[in-house]
């Protein structure tokens, strides 16, 4: 059984938590993370949605082997994504304590 006032507090609670989540969903948008592969052949920005929002390519990558470059870009795209994903993760964790890892949901 609850204390007295106690669903009001875990309603309350439950609110400030989902308020704060929807401020950080604000913050992730704004995270960019970049990546490189090649020696910095090739670069790569993501922001915290997992959305690439640059790729750069040097010069020097285009006297390459096609395959080698599409090799690079694949490499850059990917570390970019696993970056924007770990920082967005760490984001959610700082607001819900890390709740989020516990509970396992896709997606989060």
């Amino acid at each position: 059984m609850l204390p007295k006032g106690g669903l009001g507090k875990m309603m309350k609670q439950a609110q400030e938590l989902q308020t704060k989540m929807a401020q950080a969903q604000d913050e992730i948008s704004t995270i960019e993370v970049e990546a490189n592969s090649g020696g910095g052949l090739v670069t790569v920005k993501a922001n915290g949605k997992k959305e690439i929002t640059d790729i750069k390519l040097s010069p020097d990558v285009l006297s390459e082997d096609i395959d080698l470059v599409e090799d690079l870009v694949l490499a850059a795209v990917n570390q970019a994504l696993e970056k924007a994903g770990d920082a967005a993760q760490d984001r959610m964790n700082d607001v819900t304590g890390g709740m989020l890892n516990k509970l396992n949901i896709p997606g989060m």
